[in-house]
């Protein structure tokens, strides 16, 4: 069974350790869009690994590890966490990258640095890795990729095109830097040798071999579906296609080798950076979901925003992100509620209209409220319990509610950060 793996929120909701229990079974794991913006965080080997742009299936022997087309690649963060890894003794050999993957220059990261540190107004909270501007110049066909950097000609031709244009935006809009073209050469042949190890010229056959000898599949996605660029809280997303759509263009395979779409959330909502977040909670009990979740940006540190289940944003996930079960992760945070709210409506302050289907304007959502029901916890510590049928009644009501609302089942259930802190719940 060929599998994707998508966050259901707006991303940090655990898929790092979903992928890598699902790693297991896979063959070929493939990274298909976003780039350095994207932190995941494995705990293996009593060690805690954090991934930015590499699939967290390295850490299996036997692997083969693909950053797909579909992403884009900052080579000095790229390098660097190559070099973590061998430092931590992990064997890297079995990484491709595709050569259509795009490069992420330094103009990208000084604009995205730039843009959201100016801006007033519609400030959209990005790490300001230089991801949106790098998918900006691809969508433009302005950009670098990776096959680029091994043919000389095909890079000085397309310098000769991209830094007249970079180079009057960037002095005449946004008062930065220009390059020279001998200067964005060096770099690039830097660049070809951080890479030369990994890139896969022949990534048509690997893809082709692995389909043609049944090999298992798992397709890695970063972010959430509510960050994607059509779907998502939009102008308040990332610059890709994390929906389980996404998979099918920035893989290299087509949808007709997918067959199962495994939706990742939290069993509340957190979100970074800036945008709409109807159930977000601004007190007490927003503080505790974060503090006892660890709920801190893998990439920025920046403190998450907490909020109850929306059951409202989750349904539209099933429908965009293409659902076919959920993976809830930390369930356990709530051990020590006495009550639980999920939000299952919306009601508009204005003139008391109800959304049980998610508005796409977010521009009315500052005039939203949540309808909640409220449901009792269960009290106890369920962080060793590895079988569904052992976890507390009011648990399960709870997982049972959300299915019954989301009309999807729950087919991985996470009451831990530990591999083995997973409840594999039968459909």
């Amino acid at each position: 069974m060929n599998k994707v793996v998508v966050g259901a929120q707006w991303g940090d909701e655990g898929k790092a350790k979903i992928t890598d229990l699902l790693a297991q079974d896979a063959d070929l794991i493939i990274r298909y869009q976003g780039g350095c913006n994207a932190g995941h965080t494995v705990v293996a080997h009593n060690k805690t690994f954090k991934f930015h742009l590499i699939p967290s299936g390295i850490l299996y022997k036997g692997k083969t590890c693909f950053i797909g087309a579909g992403t884009v690649i900052l080579p000095e963060y790229f390098e660097e966490e190559i070099k973590g890894l061998i430092n931590e003794g992990i064997d890297v050999s079995g990484l491709k990258i595709n050569p259509l993957a795009s490069i992420t220059m330094p103009y990208h990261t000084e604009v995205d640095g730039y843009s959201e540190s100016t801006a007033k107004k519609g400030k959209i909270g990005t790490t300001k890795k230089g991801i949106g501007p790098t998918y900006t110049d691809k969508m433009a066909r302005i950009g670098l990729k990776i096959e680029d950097l091994y043919s000389e000609d095909a890079l000085s031709e397309k310098l000769d095109i991209i830094l007249p244009l970079k180079n009057k935006t960037l002095k005449e809009v946004y008062g930065l830097k220009t390059y020279e073209k001998e200067e964005i050469l060096a770099l690039c042949k830097k660049y070809a040798e951080i890479f030369r190890p990994y890139v896969c010229f022949d990534w048509q056959k690997v893809l082709e071999d692995a389909k043609r000898e049944k090999k298992a599949v798992l397709f890695e996605g970063a972010q959430g579906v509510m960050l994607d660029i059509d779907y998502g809280t939009y102008p308040f997303v990332t610059s890709s296609n994390p929906i389980g759509g996404g998979a099918a263009t920035g893989s290299g395979y087509g949808p007709t080798m997918i067959d199962e779409v495994i939706g990742v959330a939290k069993a509340y909502v957190t979100r970074v950076g800036e945008g709409p977040f109807v159930t977000e909670l601004t007190d007490e009990t927003g503080d505790k979901i974060r503090e006892i979740g660890h709920e801190y940006g893998v990439t920025t540190g920046r403190a998450r925003r907490c909020g109850w289940f929306d059951a409202v944003t989750m349904k539209y996930a099933v429908l965009v992100g293409g659902l076919t079960s959920i993976a809830l992760t930390k369930i356990d945070v709530f051990d020590s509620f006495d009550e639980i709210k999920l939000c299952t409506a919306y009601k508009d302050k204005r003139n008391g209209k109800i959304y049980t289907s998610y508005p796409t304007d977010v521009f009315i959502h500052k005039y939203l409220e949540p309808v909640y029901e409220t449901h009792k916890g269960w009290e106890q510590d369920i962080t060793g319990i590895t079988e569904y049928e052992k976890l507390p009644e009011n648990a399960k009501k709870y997982l049972a509610r959300l299915e019954e609302l989301l009309e999807v089942p729950i087919s991985i259930v996470s009451v831990g950060p530990d591999r083995e802190q997973t409840i594999f719940k039968s459909k």
